[in-house]
């Protein structure tokens, strides 16, 4: 029984893996798709190959997560170390995390995690005879809470802000952006004034539609030269690379919690665990990735390259030094707000969807709290 409870927390940490890469790889690309700087095939490869690089860096650069993530400290050292409890924690930020994903929103699988180690580790410390044990709320709020809390208050002002110096920046070197003309044809409705023989069939009549729009409309492009290099060609390669960066850096910070799950009682290794959570990353990634991709590239604002370049650069910063200092701060909460600050200055915020997206923020640790309650219940009975 023992080895299939192994075998059953195994195959539910890598659910969560999976889960957490469709929810989350794309988050760090989804700038360079939104900005049509490539196309979603590449800009999902990038963040699938960044990512896996994070993942098996984490072993040597975020151990302090492992800990964090395991239980210790948050509840009593004997339930912690129970595989039904880890069990019941992998299961429930899971089915939270894939649930949102189905519905095309981008949550925090860390808040997902911490909702879930709440939820059993209360009814592990109801239903075992250490009833006076609880929570340790101080940890919970210090550790967990306050990061994930703070993360995007700080970095929505600091997107605002990052972006106003670089436009500042680009102007007095010289950098200028491009109008573009916009020429097609509008196809009017089919009705009884307008039918037109074509051929052997009916078809509504067209008009040539010229307008000029912003670039935003078409594609930005920049002009001008920067220190003897095309503008546009430096501003799409550093794009690249900040959001490889962010894939990097979620990898990074996302691994070690979720490979906590598997190290109960040593059945299973760090590296090992490392490597099976990054595939498992992959995989969910690349065929589950695209509606929330669509929410982040295209609803919560309408990102140009170098807008694209400041809130990646912004997000893996962030995250690389949450991830050094052992703070569980939120990819998700990170890159959602650098993107959001970044279209407050630009003018192209989506305030409703950002609401809806907060909602979702809200809800995903009481969700996952409960779901990981029923299954240590269940488990029990």
């Amino acid at each position: 029984m023992t080895h299939f409870f192994f075998l059953l927390l195994f195959a539910a940490t890598l659910f969560l893996a999976y889960s957490n890469g469709a929810n989350d790889n794309f988050k760090g690309v989804a700038t360079l798709f939104g900005s049509r700087t490539t196309s979603y095939k590449v800009a999902i490869a990038w963040a699938t190959l960044t990512t896996i690089a994070g993942s098996l860096f984490s072993v040597f650069l975020a151990s302090a997560l492992i800990k964090s993530f395991s239980g210790k400290g948050l509840v009593p050292d004997a339930i912690a170390d129970g595989t039904d409890f880890h069990l019941a924690v992998a299961l429930a930020a899971g089915l939270t995390v894939i649930l949102a994903t189905v519905l095309g929103f981008p949550i925090s699988t860390t808040h997902g995690l911490t909702g879930a180690l709440v939820g059993a580790g209360w009814v592990a410390m109801r239903t075992t005879a250490a009833v006076n044990d609880q929570v340790n709320w101080s940890v919970l709020g210090k550790t967990f809470l306050l990061p994930l809390i703070l993360s995007p208050l700080i970095v929505i002002p600091c997107g605002a802000l990052l972006y106003s110096l670089a436009r500042s920046l680009r102007s007095s070197l010289g950098v200028q952006k491009e109008m573009c003309l916009c020429v097609g044809k509008t196809v009017t409705p089919l009705n009884a004034g307008s039918l037109q023989l074509v051929g052997n069939s009916l078809t509504g009549g067209t008009v040539t539609d010229v307008a000029i729009a912003p670039v935003e409309q078409c594609k930005e492009r920049y002009v001008g030269q920067f220190w003897g290099m095309n503008s546009q060609s430096v501003v799409d390669a550093i794009h690249f690379l900040s959001a490889g960066l962010v894939g990097f850096a979620r990898g990074l910070n996302d691994t070690p919690k979720i490979v906590s799950l598997m190290l109960v009682g040593e059945a299973f290794s760090v590296q090992g665990g490392a490597i099976a959570v990054a595939v498992a990353m992959a995989i969910g990634g690349w065929l589950n990735a695209r509606k929330v991709a669509e929410t982040m590239s295209q609803k919560i604002a309408t990102i140009a390259p170098g807008q694209g370049l400041i809130a990646n650069g912004l997000t893996a910063a962030m995250v690389i030094a949450a991830s050094r200092f052992g703070l569980p701060v939120s990819t998700t909460h990170v890159s959602v707000g650098s993107i959001f600050g970044v279209g407050l200055t630009a003018g192209t915020a989506n305030a409703r969807m950002f609401l809806q997206i907060l909602l979702s923020w809200v809800l995903t640790l009481p969700i996952a709290a409960l779901l990981s309650a029923l299954f240590y219940q269940g488990f029990h009975r």
